[in-house]
């Protein structure tokens, strides 16, 4: 089995690959959007206003000064990031090739695979920009985000959507149905966003969990929003988290590569 090698899509034809999904997303943008604004305030209004008030009252709790708003807000910025990636990579890549056939009529162009890949991907990244930008605008308007570090914090939510983006795209474009989505959401997805520390600091949940959630790029996404959100991100810290979020991009991007030339050239 041949060694896949970073083959970086030509920036000229990936852009026009990126144009094919920017001009199909102009016809649902609108309720999209609704969703990007609407979400925060769920989520925030649910876990950092609600569960805040009952976390708050206990002064002898994990956090320390921090109140959960402030704690939770970063938090779910990068989970966010992370949920929109699996609605992103799982059941758009599949119909793709399999129902709609854009990706054989791609390959049937001058695009080259890694145009291909990479197109979508950017055009995914997008995505994850919007929601990542909305959830910032929205939190910093009720008080959950206070540090001008949030700046960085929002490109690294959408790194940490990209690290789960490039297996999930790998993974969906070789399946012939959507029946294991829907278990990659029950016990992959879910189980990451409850317990990767999202909600509460890690050290809270017995070891083997703790162990797990370290090992998921979520983890790291989390605790360098967090971290950068509250103006405590140390440089070593920061880089090590980096570095991991950066190893599973390119290692999925691998697999995306080879998984691509194998399903759209057969």
């Amino acid at each position: 089995m041949a060694t896949p090698t970073l083959e970086l899509g030509d920036p000229k034809r990936s852009l026009a690959a990126l144009e094919y999904w920017l001009r199909a997303y102009r016809r649902t943008w609108r309720s999209s959007a609704v969703t990007a604004f609407v979400m925060p305030l769920v989520f925030l209004g649910t876990f950092g206003l609600g569960l805040g008030s009952l976390v708050d009252g206990n002064t002898t709790g994990p956090l320390g000064d921090v109140e959960y708003l402030a704690f939770v807000a970063p938090g779910i910025l990068a989970a966010s990031a992370m949920q929109s990636a699996f609605g992103e990579c799982t059941w758009p890549v599949l119909s793709s090739r399999k129902w709609n056939g854009h990706y054989q009529a791609q390959a049937g162009s001058p695009l080259t695979i890694a145009d291909i890949v990479t197109g979508h991907l950017l055009f995914i990244a997008f995505r994850l920009t919007l929601g990542a930008v909305a959830f910032a605008l929205i939190g910093t308007l009720i008080g959950a985000f206070s540090s001008a570090w949030l700046v960085l914090a929002v490109p690294v939510a959408v790194l940490t959507g990209l690290a789960h983006a490039t297996p999930l795209i790998a993974f969906a474009i070789t399946r012939e149905n959507d029946t294991d989505f829907s278990v990659l959401m029950r016990f992959v997805m879910t189980p990451m966003f409850l317990f990767a520390g999202t909600f509460f600091p890690v050290d809270q949940f017995p070891l083997g969990i703790e162990l797990l959630a370290w090992l998921t790029p979520l983890w790291h996404g989390t605790q360098l929003c967090r971290e950068l959100a509250l103006g405590d991100a140390g440089v070593l810290a920061s880089a090590g988290h980096l570095a991991y979020l950066l190893l599973w991009c390119v290692g999925g991007y691998l697999l995306a590569l080879r998984s691509y030339r194998k399903m759209l050239r057969s």
